[in-house]
């Protein structure tokens, strides 16, 4: 049996193949960073369609990462998991696009988080974070896109989500936390980061 070899990594640098010329992965992470940022400040300029999809986490991911990835935008085509212990795998490569129709019906079903209280729309953008994080439809950059997603969803519901206080490591331990379906610390930080549209 062949050992597995990850198609997204250089294997000369055993980091992401990338169009920027980073051969290590601490330079890898500063240009995506910059570029990103960049393509982020662009991004209400741009006409991304609003389809609350994949397709329109497809755009989002373009967007940001079309200097850095030849692949961005594109879905993923291996199995991926986050490196921390004990992780589980997030949905097989072969299976997101069935799943992302899944998740949007069940948006689409909850009227898109539109005319709801605030804490109503905190209980269930929870549990619809939680379904479209499960996808993890991107080799890399899913937090990114999935931010800029979930900002555009809440606006057109009436809301404003602030990120900036939301740390990584706190994001990542919410979400470890709702795949064991305890949904109190997602509550937590959206009820610390939705306040009313300015």
């Amino acid at each position: 049996m062949s050992e597995f070899r990850d198609p997204y990594v250089d294997s000369g640098t055993g980091i992401l193949r990338n169009l920027v010329g980073s051969s290590s992965q601490s330079a890898l992470d500063e240009a995506e960073a910059d570029l990103t940022w960049a393509r982020a400040t662009q991004i209400h300029t741009r006409q991304i369609q609003a389809t609350n999809d994949l397709a329109e986490l497809c755009a989002i991911h373009h967007h940001l990462f079309q200097d850095v990835y030849d692949w961005a935008g594109q879905v993923r085509t291996v199995d991926i998991r986050k490196t921390a212990d004990g992780a589980e795998f997030f949905v097989p490569a072969a299976m997101i696009e069935r799943s992302a129709g899944y998740a949007a019906e069940a948006l689409r079903e909850d009227g898109l988080l539109r005319g709801m209280s605030r804490d109503r729309l905190i209980q269930r953008l929870a549990f619809h974070y939680d379904q479209f994080n499960y996808l993890h439809p991107f080799r890399e950059g899913n937090g990114r896109t999935q931010r800029i997603f979930w900002s555009r969803v809440v606006r057109d519901a009436g809301f404003f989500l602030d990120w900036r206080p939301v740390q990584g490591e706190v994001n990542d331990a919410a979400c470890r936390a709702a795949e064991e379906r305890d949904f109190d610390p997602l509550f937590k930080m959206f009820d610390e980061t939705i306040s009313e549209n300015p």
